[in-house]
């Protein structure tokens, strides 16, 4: 292993574990481990230019998961927009660890909170808007984990140079 794919795997197992966490940039510490690793590697313009301007817009996409995801279930089930931002703090609120799957309950009970509480409607509308908004951000999740385990499998092949390696 070379240190440019130590770099890179750190910065992905770190960027795997913060994409359940919603106030990690999980995919932009992903990206920035692809560009430190690429240039302790020794960056050349071809191909790692081409490499790091597609991921640079990958990661865009991606931060745009969450939000077209989450507004997408709260549309679908006649959710409100201050369904989406409750569910978003419902997801903050959740990573604590006093509540137990704070990951999964935070979203939904934020989001039906904001339902009641705000735009006020009816406890069956409310549950139905809260649960199409959880369905949207565990949506964006798990497009999320996808897209990240795939790049992270992809850089840490195109690093991949036994003869490079810090172990001897």
């Amino acid at each position: 292993m070379s240190l440019a794919f130590l770099i890179f795997l750190v910065a992905w197992i770190i960027g795997m574990v913060g994409t359940f966490v919603p106030v990690v940039p999980a995919t932009a510490i992903i990206f920035l481990g692809s560009v430190a690793a690429t240039l302790v590697d020794g960056f050349q313009p071809w191909p790692d230019l081409p490499f790091l301007l597609t991921f640079l817009v990958i990661t865009i996409l991606i931060g745009l998961v969450d939000n077209v995801a989450s507004a997408w279930g709260a549309r679908k089930y006649g959710g409100s927009k201050q369904a989406v931002w409750g569910a978003l703090i419902g997801g903050v609120v959740g990573i604590l660890p006093i509540i137990p799957f704070g990951l999964i309950v935070g979203p939904l009970v934020g989001a039906l909170i904001a339902e009641l509480v705000v735009v006020k409607k009816a406890p069956a509308d409310a549950m139905r808007a809260a649960w199409g908004t959880l369905v949207g951000l565990l949506t964006g999740l798990a497009a999320k984990l996808v897209l990240h385990l795939l790049i992270g499998l992809y850089e840490l092949w195109r690093l991949w140079d036994p003869a490079k390696s810090v172990f001897g």
